[in-house]
Protein backbone atom coordinates (compact mmCIF):
# COMPACT_ATOMS: atom_id res chain seq x y z
CA UNK A 1 0.00 0.00 0.00
CA UNK A 2 1.24 3.42 -0.90
CA UNK A 3 2.17 5.39 1.99
CA UNK A 4 -0.05 8.79 2.58
CA UNK A 5 0.86 12.26 3.44
CA UNK A 6 0.58 12.89 6.43
CA UNK A 7 2.44 8.87 6.88
CA UNK A 8 5.34 10.78 5.57
CA UNK A 9 5.29 13.58 7.27
CA UNK A 10 4.82 11.81 10.43
CA UNK A 11 7.52 8.95 9.88
CA UNK A 12 10.10 11.43 7.94
CA UNK A 13 9.59 14.11 10.46
CA UNK A 14 11.42 12.29 13.25
CA UNK A 15 14.05 10.64 10.62
CA UNK A 16 15.03 14.47 10.11
CA UNK A 17 14.68 15.36 13.97
CA UNK A 18 17.19 12.60 15.08
CA UNK A 19 19.95 12.82 11.83
CA UNK A 20 20.19 16.69 11.81
CA UNK A 21 19.58 17.67 15.22
CA UNK A 22 16.62 19.66 14.23
CA UNK A 23 13.79 20.72 16.52
CA UNK A 24 10.69 19.19 15.41
CA UNK A 25 8.82 22.05 14.05
CA UNK A 26 11.39 22.15 11.95
CA UNK A 27 11.65 18.95 11.09
CA UNK A 28 8.20 18.89 10.27
CA UNK A 29 8.57 21.91 7.58
CA UNK A 30 11.04 20.47 6.12
CA UNK A 31 9.83 17.06 5.51
CA UNK A 32 6.17 19.60 4.36
CA UNK A 33 8.92 21.54 1.92
CA UNK A 34 10.09 18.32 0.27
CA UNK A 35 6.73 17.22 -0.28
CA UNK A 36 5.38 20.23 -1.82
CA UNK A 37 7.92 20.41 -4.66
CA UNK A 38 7.41 16.83 -5.36
CA UNK A 39 3.42 17.52 -5.66
CA UNK A 40 3.64 20.99 -6.77
CA UNK A 41 1.76 21.89 -4.26
CA UNK A 42 0.94 24.54 -1.40
CA UNK A 43 1.17 23.66 2.29
CA UNK A 44 -2.42 24.33 3.00
CA UNK A 45 -3.11 21.67 0.23
CA UNK A 46 -0.71 19.08 2.23
CA UNK A 47 -2.67 19.70 5.51
CA UNK A 48 -6.07 19.87 3.85
CA UNK A 49 -5.53 16.16 2.38
CA UNK A 50 -3.38 14.09 4.64
CA UNK A 51 -4.96 10.66 3.74
CA UNK A 52 -3.94 11.10 -0.34
CA UNK A 53 -1.42 8.72 -1.46
CA UNK A 54 1.99 9.22 -3.09
CA UNK A 55 2.10 6.84 -6.54
CA UNK A 56 5.75 5.58 -7.17
CA UNK A 57 7.20 7.83 -9.35
CA UNK A 58 6.08 11.02 -6.86
CA UNK A 59 7.22 8.44 -3.64
CA UNK A 60 10.68 7.57 -5.34
CA UNK A 61 11.49 11.12 -5.89
CA UNK A 62 10.36 12.48 -2.13
CA UNK A 63 12.94 9.72 -1.27
CA UNK A 64 15.39 11.45 -3.45
CA UNK A 65 14.92 14.58 -2.58
CA UNK A 66 14.78 13.35 1.44
CA UNK A 67 18.03 10.93 1.37
CA UNK A 68 20.08 13.91 0.37
CA UNK A 69 18.80 16.29 3.13
CA UNK A 70 19.54 13.51 5.41
CA UNK A 71 22.70 13.68 4.89
CA UNK A 72 22.48 17.38 5.54
CA UNK A 73 22.44 19.35 2.06
CA UNK A 74 20.72 22.46 2.76
CA UNK A 75 17.18 22.39 1.47
CA UNK A 76 18.04 25.79 -0.46
CA UNK A 77 20.19 24.11 -2.10
CA UNK A 78 18.32 20.73 -2.96
CA UNK A 79 14.86 22.47 -3.84
CA UNK A 80 16.96 25.24 -5.62
CA UNK A 81 15.53 28.39 -4.13
CA UNK A 82 14.96 30.43 -0.43
CA UNK A 83 12.51 32.96 0.05
CA UNK A 84 13.79 36.12 1.49
CA UNK A 85 11.93 39.32 2.39
CA UNK A 86 8.82 38.33 0.52
CA UNK A 87 10.61 37.08 -2.69
CA UNK A 88 11.76 33.97 -4.18
CA UNK A 89 15.41 33.70 -4.95
CA UNK A 90 17.42 30.74 -6.71
CA UNK A 91 20.45 29.79 -5.02
CA UNK A 92 22.49 27.15 -5.82
CA UNK A 93 26.17 25.77 -4.15
CA UNK A 94 27.97 28.96 -5.98
CA UNK A 95 25.94 31.41 -3.64
CA UNK A 96 25.15 31.79 0.27
CA UNK A 97 21.66 30.53 1.54
CA UNK A 98 19.60 33.86 2.12
CA UNK A 99 18.99 33.81 6.13
CA UNK A 100 16.39 35.85 8.09
CA UNK A 101 18.93 37.62 9.79
CA UNK A 102 19.75 39.93 6.55
CA UNK A 103 16.62 41.28 6.37
CA UNK A 104 17.49 43.53 9.22
CA UNK A 105 20.22 45.12 6.74
CA UNK A 106 17.14 45.37 4.53
CA UNK A 107 15.11 47.54 6.53
CA UNK A 108 18.35 49.76 7.81
CA UNK A 109 18.69 50.26 4.24
CA UNK A 110 14.97 51.26 3.31
CA UNK A 111 15.09 53.44 5.80
CA UNK A 112 17.88 55.61 4.20
CA UNK A 113 16.56 55.61 0.73
CA UNK A 114 14.12 57.90 -0.27
CA UNK A 115 10.56 56.07 -0.53
CA UNK A 116 9.30 56.39 -3.81
CA UNK A 117 6.04 58.75 -4.55
CA UNK A 118 4.05 60.74 -7.05
CA UNK A 119 6.19 63.78 -5.67
CA UNK A 120 9.56 61.83 -6.11
CA UNK A 121 11.29 64.91 -8.00
CA UNK A 122 10.34 67.23 -5.03
CA UNK A 123 11.39 64.17 -2.53
CA UNK A 124 15.11 63.92 -4.61
CA UNK A 125 15.32 67.64 -5.42
CA UNK A 126 15.10 68.15 -0.83
CA UNK A 127 17.54 65.06 -0.74
CA UNK A 128 19.82 66.11 -3.04
CA UNK A 129 19.93 69.86 -1.25
CA UNK A 130 20.85 67.92 2.03
CA UNK A 131 23.32 66.03 -0.02
CA UNK A 132 21.97 62.79 -0.48
CA UNK A 133 21.88 62.50 -4.00
CA UNK A 134 24.21 62.98 -7.13
CA UNK A 135 22.54 62.84 -9.73
CA UNK A 136 19.26 61.81 -11.02
CA UNK A 137 19.01 58.64 -8.78
CA UNK A 138 19.91 57.85 -5.37
CA UNK A 139 22.59 55.17 -5.92
CA UNK A 140 23.22 51.86 -4.21
CA UNK A 141 25.57 49.35 -3.38
CA UNK A 142 25.94 46.18 -2.74
CA UNK A 143 29.50 44.48 -1.96
CA UNK A 144 29.50 40.49 -2.78
CA UNK A 145 25.88 39.96 -4.10
CA UNK A 146 25.80 36.19 -3.97
CA UNK A 147 22.14 35.50 -5.10
CA UNK A 148 21.54 38.80 -5.30
CA UNK A 149 18.96 38.29 -2.25
CA UNK A 150 20.13 42.17 -0.97
CA UNK A 151 20.99 44.31 -4.05
CA UNK A 152 17.40 42.90 -5.66
CA UNK A 153 15.14 43.34 -2.60
CA UNK A 154 16.31 46.91 -2.25
CA UNK A 155 15.66 47.41 -6.10
CA UNK A 156 12.34 45.82 -5.61
CA UNK A 157 11.27 47.63 -2.77
CA UNK A 158 12.59 51.20 -4.41
CA UNK A 159 12.34 50.82 -8.08
CA UNK A 160 12.95 54.83 -8.85
CA UNK A 161 16.84 53.72 -7.26
CA UNK A 162 19.57 52.46 -9.14
CA UNK A 163 20.91 49.59 -7.98
CA UNK A 164 24.98 48.39 -8.59
CA UNK A 165 25.48 45.11 -7.52
CA UNK A 166 29.14 43.63 -7.42
CA UNK A 167 30.75 39.82 -6.70
CA UNK A 168 34.00 38.45 -7.50
CA UNK A 169 32.57 34.72 -8.75
CA UNK A 170 31.47 35.06 -11.87
CA UNK A 171 28.97 31.72 -10.90
CA UNK A 172 27.46 34.03 -8.66
CA UNK A 173 26.86 36.55 -10.66
CA UNK A 174 24.99 34.65 -13.29
CA UNK A 175 22.40 33.11 -10.76
CA UNK A 176 21.80 37.50 -9.48
CA UNK A 177 21.51 37.97 -12.84
CA UNK A 178 18.27 34.73 -13.66
CA UNK A 179 17.29 36.40 -10.01
CA UNK A 180 16.82 40.22 -11.36
CA UNK A 181 15.31 38.84 -14.70
CA UNK A 182 12.88 36.32 -12.66
CA UNK A 183 11.77 39.23 -10.79
CA UNK A 184 11.81 41.54 -13.54
CA UNK A 185 13.86 44.20 -12.39
CA UNK A 186 15.74 46.89 -14.91
CA UNK A 187 17.24 48.93 -12.02
CA UNK A 188 20.38 46.98 -11.14
CA UNK A 189 23.78 46.96 -12.88
CA UNK A 190 25.93 43.79 -12.08
CA UNK A 191 29.22 43.90 -12.07
CA UNK A 192 32.38 41.66 -11.59
CA UNK A 193 34.76 43.07 -8.91
CA UNK A 194 36.43 42.44 -6.18
CA UNK A 195 35.09 44.76 -3.41
CA UNK A 196 35.89 48.10 -5.03
CA UNK A 197 38.45 46.85 -7.81
CA UNK A 198 36.35 47.41 -10.64
CA UNK A 199 34.55 50.74 -9.26
CA UNK A 200 36.67 53.35 -9.52
CA UNK A 201 35.22 56.74 -9.93
CA UNK A 202 31.87 55.56 -9.12
CA UNK A 203 30.33 56.90 -5.86
CA UNK A 204 27.08 55.98 -3.87
CA UNK A 205 24.65 57.52 -2.01
CA UNK A 206 24.59 54.21 0.18
CA UNK A 207 26.59 50.78 0.33
CA UNK A 208 25.43 47.72 1.85
CA UNK A 209 27.89 44.52 2.18
CA UNK A 210 27.06 40.41 4.15
CA UNK A 211 30.40 40.21 3.62
CA UNK A 212 32.38 36.78 5.13
CA UNK A 213 32.67 37.34 8.57
CA UNK A 214 33.92 33.91 10.13
CA UNK A 215 37.15 33.18 11.09
CA UNK A 216 39.18 30.58 8.78
CA UNK A 217 39.70 28.39 11.98
CA UNK A 218 36.11 28.61 13.16
CA UNK A 219 34.60 24.74 13.50
CA UNK A 220 31.16 25.98 12.41
CA UNK A 221 32.28 26.33 8.66
CA UNK A 222 32.18 22.56 9.24
CA UNK A 223 28.80 21.85 10.27
CA UNK A 224 25.35 22.50 9.32
CA UNK A 225 24.66 23.88 6.18
CA UNK A 226 28.01 25.90 6.55
CA UNK A 227 29.36 22.54 5.27
CA UNK A 228 27.88 23.05 1.39
CA UNK A 229 27.94 26.86 1.30
CA UNK A 230 30.94 28.28 -0.26
CA UNK A 231 34.11 28.88 1.20
CA UNK A 232 35.34 32.03 0.25
CA UNK A 233 31.83 34.03 1.19
CA UNK A 234 31.79 32.56 4.56
CA UNK A 235 35.72 32.79 5.94
CA UNK A 236 37.53 36.06 5.94
CA UNK A 237 40.85 36.03 8.03
CA UNK A 238 41.91 34.70 11.37
CA UNK A 239 39.55 36.80 13.20
CA UNK A 240 37.06 37.10 10.35
CA UNK A 241 37.47 40.69 9.96
CA UNK A 242 39.80 40.72 6.67
CA UNK A 243 36.75 41.54 4.29
CA UNK A 244 34.93 43.93 6.39
CA UNK A 245 38.51 46.30 7.22
CA UNK A 246 38.87 45.98 3.54
CA UNK A 247 35.24 47.36 2.81
CA UNK A 248 35.73 50.07 5.90
CA UNK A 249 39.00 51.32 4.51
CA UNK A 250 37.66 51.85 0.81
CA UNK A 251 34.19 53.09 1.56
CA UNK A 252 34.66 56.28 2.10
CA UNK A 253 35.58 56.76 -1.39
CA UNK A 254 32.69 55.52 -2.91
CA UNK A 255 30.32 57.77 -1.05
CA UNK A 256 28.74 60.99 -1.37
CA UNK A 257 28.56 63.39 1.08
CA UNK A 258 25.55 62.12 3.67
CA UNK A 259 26.18 58.52 2.38
CA UNK A 260 25.97 55.43 4.69
CA UNK A 261 28.08 52.35 4.50
CA UNK A 262 25.56 49.27 6.52
CA UNK A 263 27.52 46.15 7.21
CA UNK A 264 26.56 42.65 8.49
CA UNK A 265 28.64 40.78 11.28
CA UNK A 266 28.93 37.82 13.00
CA UNK A 267 26.79 37.96 16.80
CA UNK A 268 30.14 39.01 18.65
CA UNK A 269 31.95 41.24 16.59
CA UNK A 270 29.96 44.71 17.04
CA UNK A 271 32.55 46.02 18.74
CA UNK A 272 35.04 45.76 16.94
CA UNK A 273 33.61 46.67 13.77
CA UNK A 274 32.31 49.86 15.32
CA UNK A 275 35.44 50.27 16.13
CA UNK A 276 36.92 49.92 12.54
CA UNK A 277 34.35 52.16 11.00
CA UNK A 278 35.43 55.03 13.65
CA UNK A 279 39.19 54.21 12.78
CA UNK A 280 38.14 55.08 9.16
CA UNK A 281 36.67 58.07 9.77
CA UNK A 282 32.68 57.60 9.49
CA UNK A 283 30.30 59.46 11.60
CA UNK A 284 27.30 58.75 13.65
CA UNK A 285 28.60 55.17 13.83
CA UNK A 286 25.90 52.10 15.62
CA UNK A 287 24.84 48.60 15.68
CA UNK A 288 21.07 47.76 15.28
CA UNK A 289 20.07 44.85 16.68
CA UNK A 290 18.28 41.67 14.94
CA UNK A 291 15.10 39.73 16.13
CA UNK A 292 16.87 37.82 18.41
CA UNK A 293 18.24 40.82 20.51
CA UNK A 294 21.73 40.36 18.93
CA UNK A 295 24.09 43.58 17.06
CA UNK A 296 23.95 41.94 13.50
CA UNK A 297 24.31 45.51 11.74
CA UNK A 298 26.79 48.02 11.98
CA UNK A 299 25.99 51.57 10.41
CA UNK A 300 28.67 54.67 10.02
CA UNK A 301 27.80 58.11 7.96
CA UNK A 302 29.73 60.31 6.06
CA UNK A 303 29.93 63.67 6.79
Amino acid sequence: MSSSIQDNLRNDSKQLEAALNLDPNSARIEAQSLLQAVLQVNRAYLLSHPEQPLNEEQFARYRSLLDRRLSGEPVAYILGEREFYGLNFKVTPATLIPRPETELLIELALQRIPAPSPGLSATLSRSRERGWVRGDKFRVLDLGTGSGAIALSIAHARPDTEVVAVDASTAALEVAQFNAQNLCLKNVRFLRSDWFSALRGERFDLIVSNPPYIADSDAHLMQGDLRFEPRAALASGTDGLDGIRRICTQAKAHLNPGGWLLLEHGYDQAERVRALFQQAGFDGVFSARDIAGIERVSCGKVV
